[in-house]
């Protein structure tokens, strides 16, 4: 898998006492409403509805469409706002990935 950065940063070492990248630690209580419960927020506005599975943006709570789908609308997010980590958005799941480190959390 392709190691992800912020512009302009190689990223933060993961922080040593927790076992976590600084920015799965910082997302640790984060868990906003999602925007658009149950479907990609980009997909719905061109008209599909079909992709693989869904992710959250721990940030800003922006459902997207994850690296499996066509758009992978979930990728792009971050690479536009610079929000560091997702989480699934299936039923069942509750894995963070930070996009930063490439760290599943």
């Amino acid at each position: 898998m392709k190691r992800l950065f912020r512009r302009g940063s190689s990223g933060p070492a993961p922080a040593p006492d927790s076992g976590l990248c600084p920015e799965l630690a910082a997302a640790a209580g984060q868990d906003p409403r999602p925007r658009t419960p149950g479907e990609c927020e980009d997909c719905a506005a061109l008209g599909e509805h079909v992709w693989a599975h869904l992710r959250m943006c721990l940030r800003c709570g922006r459902v997207s469409c994850c690296d499996s789908s066509p758009h992978q609308h979930a990728t792009a997010h971050f690479h536009a706002t610079g929000h560091p980590v997702m989480r699934s958005h299936e039923p069942g799941e509750d894995w963070r990935w930070c996009y930063v480190h490439s760290t599943l959390g």
